[in-house]
């Protein structure tokens, strides 16, 4: 059973008519997991769990009763959102032991709506990296080309939905930690507008700048699973009571009429020029259906780079300081003292670009720096906001590159953490704005890696990108399908 030949409705459709049974999609995910344990998508797989949520769904399909939106729907999560009693390591050491007391609200909310949580998938330390090559438990590899990165920090949940392992994942953007590894591994990936996700269960980098959301086959799948984690949770006081749209709905819509912006920013040095030119012939699709294209400008872009990593940094400086080996984790046995336990523990819990980042945001956080680093950051933030709210007054969508390259070769970059992260140089700054972002394939290169189209809008208009990102997703019509080798 291949579990790319279907949607999450269709499949759900089929469990309904008894076609098909929960529990055998189940197994065939399983299987296929473990027949794919050399790309290292997962850190802990949950069987138990998934049949018995898979079982469930089969009992309410023999009685006749009306399924839920997702049922049978096999979902992986990245590992730095908590499930109640399931291993949950934030791809760190230190907290290699650690089974959560409590579930994520969008664990919670996607298991209400019928979905099969097969396991958690591998990740940069605390979702600190763009190649999923800071993980402690090893990188994870692109199914397209094993010698590549699948992009970061959620490079395993992309190469769980590229593979057909599962049909949807979450994972997690900071800085582009969804959309570029959806560009690198031919999937869709979406990150909502700040706030419109509940944040709570995930283990936070960069609390002003963390959002969940869906990885998926297809923009249609990506939207029915935003719809199902969207909206207002109680339980976190960053999410949005802003009314959640009929995202499905919107994926059947036209795009006549549609303003499409182009920022020049975005088309400049570093730039491959198979991606410009997939990028472009996709713009040029819009534009075929009735889009109109419009030249704007996002003037303070060339500082997206380090404002990000002045602020992400600064802010997971703080959020790490938990981590010391007291209440919960890995703890260094030698220490003899209560300094020296904390020292000790971090030094040998923490991988280096933790490491570097805690540094770097504690640095800009010190008596004397404030001012001059994080203060300076956080007023350019705010120029790179007003950027946006000024290109949204002249159209509907900004249209760009999701990553400069296409997947670079495993280590190519792990001695130059700069040019690292420039790799998310078209990603940060809706991250920065906090408005959504989607990135879809839109071509292939000449030694047949996928090419990524990112569609930026304004805040809490996710309905549009969806709208604008379906039409251009059935006018390529791509297959994306990688050549998985052992299958």
């Amino acid at each position: 059973m291949e579990l790319r030949d279907f949607t999450i409705n269709s499949l759900r459709q089929r469990i309904k008519a008894r076609e098909i049974k929960a529990t055998d999609v189940c197994h065939a995910s399983l299987e296929r997991a473990e027949k794919l344990t050399d790309l290292n998508a997962f850190i802990t797989l949950t069987p138990d769990r998934a049949l018995k949520q898979a079982a469930e769904i089969d009992l309410a399909a023999d009685a006749g009763r009306p399924l839920p939106p997702l049922a049978g729907a096999v979902i992986a999560i990245k590992d730095n959102m908590v499930i109640r009693g399931v291993r949950t390591t934030a791809g760190s050491k230190i907290l290699f032991n650690y089974k959560p007391p409590y579930t994520a609200t969008v664990v919670e909310r996607l298991e209400a709506a019928g979905a099969v949580i097969i396991g958690k998938t591998n990740c940069d330390e605390f979702a600190m990296g763009s190649s999923n090559e800071n993980s402690a438990y090893g990188p994870v590899k692109n199914p397209w080309d094993r010698e590549r990165v699948p992009g970061g920090s959620s490079g395993g949940s992309a190469v769980a939905v590229s593979t057909g392992i599962a049909l949807a994942a979450l994972g997690s953007d900071t800085g582009g930690s969804i959309r570029q590894p959806a560009s690198l591994t031919g999937v869709v990936g979406f990150k909502p507008t700040y706030g419109r996700v509940s944040r709570y269960g995930l283990i936070a980098f960069g609390s002003s700048l963390d959002q969940i959301g869906p990885f998926a086959n297809s923009v249609e799948d990506a939207a029915l699973v935003l719809s199902i984690i969207a909206g207002r949770d109680p339980i976190d006081s960053t999410s949005s009571d802003a009314p959640v749209d009929d995202y499905l709905g919107a994926a059947k819509g036209d795009v006549r009429g549609l303003r499409v912006g182009v920022p020049r920013q975005y088309y400049g040095t570093g730039l491959d020029e198979e991606v410009r030119a997939s990028v472009e012939s996709a713009i040029k699709k819009l534009e075929d259906l009735g889009a109109t294209v419009v030249d704007i400008s996002l003037p303070n872009t060339e500082y997206a780079v380090p404002v990000y990593y002045l602020i992400a940094t600064a802010e997971a400086s703080s959020n790490l300081a938990r981590f010391d080996g007291v209440r919960y984790g890995f703890r260094a046995e030698e220490a003899d003292t209560l300094k020296s336990m904390y020292s000790r523990t971090r030094d040998q819990g923490f991988g280096a670009e933790v490491k570097r980042r805690i540094m770097l945001g504690t640095y800009a956080l010190s008596a004397g720096y404030y001012d001059a680093y994080y203060g300076k950051a956080q007023r350019v933030r705010s120029l790179i906001e007003r950027d946006f709210r000024n290109a949204f007054e002249m159209c509907d969508v900004i249209a760009t590159p999701t990553s400069p390259t296409p997947a670079f070769r495993l280590g190519e970059k792990t001695d130059d953490p700069l040019e690292m992260y420039l790799s998310d140089i078209y990603t940060i700054t809706a991250n920065l704005a906090g408005v959504p972002g989607v990135s879809l394939p839109c071509g292939f290169t000449s030694n047949g890696l996928p090419i990524g189209l990112q569609l930026i809008g304004r805040r809490f208009d996710e309905t549009t990108l969806v709208r604008a990102a379906s039409n251009i997703e059935q006018a390529i019509d791509l297959d994306t399908k990688p050549p998985v080798e052992g299958l």
